[in-house]
């Protein structure tokens, strides 16, 4: 069959020439869409090529077992944690995975290596108790915008589950009714949608935010928004997620006492505390996958804490 050429093109000979001849390591690189998954993912293995002393990525395709478990024992001994030891080995391995796939290399060295263990069955992010998930949300003030606004995020994390950046990116219009409930339409990690019914106790506040700011009927713009902008002035953007972090979580964690109480406290751990509150009231385990938009269920069970509440211990049956 003759081939039909486009009427206009897209790309030069050279460039066509270009594309044909990259590199497929950095190929697996440039496909993964998470940002900083990729940023990770791109140092973890520049860190394995400087242990090597590898010149680039085509000296990859020499590697055996034994440089494998050398690096793993240099991480070991300089004291790096298991679960980033864990990381750094599975950025390898989903590279040496992708050169297999285009036999590039003929087999995968890092399958086979131990990885360390993770210490238990529960992830490393504190959640908070009840009275002071409530104590965090009552922090903001009810006479300004900020407070107001922060509230509504607060209520927004506790009560749904949503990672930051997913707050950050909802627009006005991604807060609608399906089958007369209100949902928030999430975009999650790989660009996957999800839809979450709103809680009651956060709709309130989100539409108290919404009536203070007047921007109900900008449906395509962000939904929180800056109270200030010394630089531009711009208010019609999204938030930054690390502003979530030091300007709404780390700031009423110190001004509640929540900092010193609970060590590591992080946006992350509003999360960690919704999925644990939830799971804790007999929330199906896979729907709370699904709600948190996770891949695997194994990573939701991280938040299952069931086994492990502190008023089954044996400690409160010790009696002298």
């Amino acid at each position: 069959m003759d081939l039909i050429p486009f009427k206009k093109k897209t790309l030069t000979r050279t460039q066509f020439e270009q594309l044909a001849d990259v590199p497929p390591e950095e190929e697996w690189l440039a496909n993964i869409t998470n940002l900083k998954t990729r940023r990770a993912y791109k140092e973890d293995v520049r860190e394995f090529i400087g242990f090597t002393g590898l010149n680039d990525y085509m000296g990859l395709r020499s590697v055996v077992r034994s440089h494998i478990i050398s690096w793993r024992k240099d991480m070991e001994r300089r004291g790096l944690a298991p679960s980033s030891i864990r990381r750094k080995l599975s950025a390898l391995s989903s590279l040496f995975d992708y050169l297999c796939e285009r036999n590039a290399v003929t087999g995968n060295p890092v399958d086979g290596v131990k990885r360390p263990m993770t210490i238990g069955n529960e992830g490393s992010t504190p959640a908070l108790g009840t009275v002071q998930a409530r104590k965090l949300l009552e922090a903001p003030a009810a006479d300004t915008l900020k407070g107001v606004r922060d509230r509504a995020i607060l209520a927004t994390l506790l009560y749904h589950g949503m990672r930051r950046e997913e707050l950050c990116g909802l627009r006005v219009k991604d807060l609608h009714s399906r089958q007369g409930v209100m949902h928030f339409r999430v975009k999650g990690k790989r660009s996957k949608i999800r839809f979450i019914p709103v809680n009651a106790a956060a709709q309130r506040m989100i539409e108290d935010y919404l009536a203070l700011t007047g921007h109900r009927g900008d449906v395509e713009n962000a939904l929180f928004r800056p109270v200030a902008n010394n630089r531009t002035g711009r208010l019609d953007r999204h938030l930054d997620p690390n502003s979530v972090y030091q300007n709404i979580v780390r700031k009423y964690g110190r001004e509640t006492g929540l900092s010193a109480e609970v060590v590591g406290l992080c946006a992350h751990s509003l999360r960690a505390t919704a999925a644990t509150n939830a799971l804790s009231h007999d929330a199906d385990i896979a729907k709370v996958q699904e709600w948190l938009g996770h891949a695997n269920v194994s990573t939701t069970r991280l938040y299952d804490r069931r086994k492990s509440k502190p008023e089954d211990s044996p400690t409160f049956r010790v009696k002298y």
